[in-house]
């Protein structure tokens, strides 16, 4: 029986202690200010990314995940005897999952050994996909049994998410103009989530405190009458109001795995500062 290595990239922050549990291996996108290319999560953490961003006149802007930084990744799975299970930043939202294709390309040998899975999503919706499929590999899982797995987790797991402003959305060119001056003027809090791979509008509330109790609400919708709830804090720079939605809704429910999760460094570039969110996975 072939081991099976899981890849994901950077956009998905698993903790670390989850991501040495499971041998899960990681592929950074990149945080690109001015002159300087950041690493996420190796050259910048959250903590440091925010301070930067409040203190720094120039605008961020991101980068996919490099087919170089891909190839090495792979080369390095292959030649501890491993097939691959890749799982990525949704595609319609970065162009990591078309350098992983590219990185495949690159191969010499074992191309037929590495397998990809677009996750249609990010963060810890990304994130509990990927988890997922590293359990099944722990437990010995074939790549057809772990595919098999992530296609269950894809169709169960979804994130929710609220943002202070749509500025940043905007300038990262993922709401239109029309979308970002409504909900400026009328000081609105959307509530977001990814459809079919993109960012979409669920609602929109006067304060975000209220916007949070509708992401709870949401949630309880989803997770109605089910089992094995799992759940995950999505937040930029505002972890106490993240874990006290996951508190809140794991009261409610039945949950069987809290994770703290931040959104990574590239994230908040188009997120910006103080959103808050929570991610699910229902049946897995």
């Amino acid at each position: 029986m072939s081991k099976v290595a899981i890849v994901t990239d950077s956009t998905a922050y698993l903790p670390q202690e989850i991501l040495s549990q499971y041998n899960i291996r990681v592929v950074p996108l990149s945080v690109i200010w001015g002159s300087d290319t950041y690493e996420d999560g190796v050259d910048i953490t959250p903590a440091q990314f925010y301070k930067k961003l409040a203190e720094s006149k120039v605008s961020p802007t991101t980068s996919q995940a490099t087919p170089g930084y891909m190839l090495k990744t792979f080369n390095s799975c292959l030649q501890e005897g491993y097939e691959v299970f890749g799982l990525f930043i949704s595609s319609k939202l970065s162009g990591t999952l078309a350098s992983a294709m590219q990185a495949v390309d690159m191969l010499e040998t074992g191309k037929d050994k590495i397998h990809l899975f677009d996750s249609s999503t990010t963060s810890m919706g990304l994130g509990f996909q990927a988890l997922a499929a590293a359990r099944a590999a722990k437990d010995g899982a074939s790549v057809g049994d772990i595919q098999a797995v992530a296609e269950m987790a894809h169709a169960n797991t979804g994130v929710y998410f609220v943002v202070d402003t749509l500025e940043y959305l905007h300038r990262g060119g993922r709401i239109n103009s029309a979308k970002k001056f409504l909900g400026t003027a009328l000081n609105l809090k959307p509530i977001l989530t990814i459809a079919d791979g993109k960012i979409e509008a669920v609602a929109s509330v006067r304060t975000k405190s209220k916007a949070v109790d509708k992401v709870i609400e949401l949630i309880e919708e989803k997770a109605a009458g089910k089992g094995n709830i799992r759940l995950a804090t999505m937040h930029a720079n505002a972890f106490e109001d993240a874990k006290s939605a996951l508190d809140k809704t794991a009261e409610k429910l039945s949950v069987v795995e809290r994770i703290y999760s931040e959104v990574s460094p590239v994230i908040g570039v188009h997120t910006g500062p103080g959103t808050v969110g929570l991610a699910y996975s229902l049946e897995v």
